[in-house]
């Protein structure tokens, strides 16, 4: 398997979206991609399955944030101070999508470690939660507002949200990694009344937390991703051109 690393800076939500699609669309079968970008302007990303009507668009547009469509699932983000990855492999005979997705999270953990071992105590949810009943509570709408197998929290909170889709014999997987807490704003952007938006923002603040928040410091950009780098060369065993 042919490894590429492409690291293509900070884009808009249509451009980010549309390059992970094309990847996963063209990827041959001896080939593999680790990519990671940012976002500019800021973006809001709905699930595949998820209605534009859970967002104000007007207010997202008068505030310069973009909202897109994932061609993956899960629910709702506001990407701003982050890192996003994104993993496109061919699903072959050694390693199931399940087990794909362990891999990555896993590598992603050792790239946390790499940047600041206070990072190091960063693990793996082990229980699947009841999705279809998650929907239908109001913070449904939230992809942060529930910690899915083998996404990546820290104390007990989400600090890497990741969503994965088969597209033929082909594996996209990619994800947040938060950084600052800009992210919580989503509520602002939810269309509801103002006592649902209280409990949103209650449970984003419960249940997300951030490397800033972890680190009391500013997240240097670049240094992370060299770390995450690193640590996907680890646990995959590979070594990027």
């Amino acid at each position: 398997m042919k490894w590429q690393l492409i690291k293509t800076g900070s884009s808009s939500g249509s451009f980010n979206m549309d390059f992970d699609l094309n990847l996963a669309q063209s990827c041959k079968p001896d080939e593999a991609f680790f990519r990671l970008y940012r976002w500019q302007p800021y973006c809001i990303s709905l699930g595949a399955n998820q209605s534009f009507e859970d967002i104000n668009i007007a207010k997202a547009h008068l505030d310069n944030i973009e909202v897109v469509k994932r061609p993956t699932g899960g629910r709702a983000i506001l990407h701003a101070e982050e890192i996003t990855y994104s993993v496109v492999m061919p699903i072959g005979k050694s390693l199931s999508p399940r087990e794909i997705y362990e891999k990555i999270s896993n590598a992603l953990i050792k790239g946390l470690e790499f940047y600041n071992p206070l990072l190091a105590n960063s693990e793996l949810e082990k229980l699947q939660p009841d999705f279809p009943g998650l929907l239908k509570q109001p913070s449904g709408v939230l992809c942060f507002g529930s910690t899915a197998k083998n996404e990546v929290k820290f104390a007990g909170k989400k600090i890497i949200g990741s969503a994965q889709r088969k597209l033929n014999k082909v594996i996209l997987q990619h994800g947040s990694i938060l950084c600052g807490t800009f992210h919580k704003k989503l509520v602002e952007y939810i269309n509801s009344n103002d006592d649902l938006k209280h409990v949103l923002q209650a449970e984003l603040n419960q249940k997300t937390i951030e490397i800033e928040s972890i680190l009391n410091e500013k997240v240097d950009y670049p240094k992370l991703s060299s770390c995450l780098i690193r640590g996907f060369e680890s646990e995959w065993q590979i070594n990027f051109a």
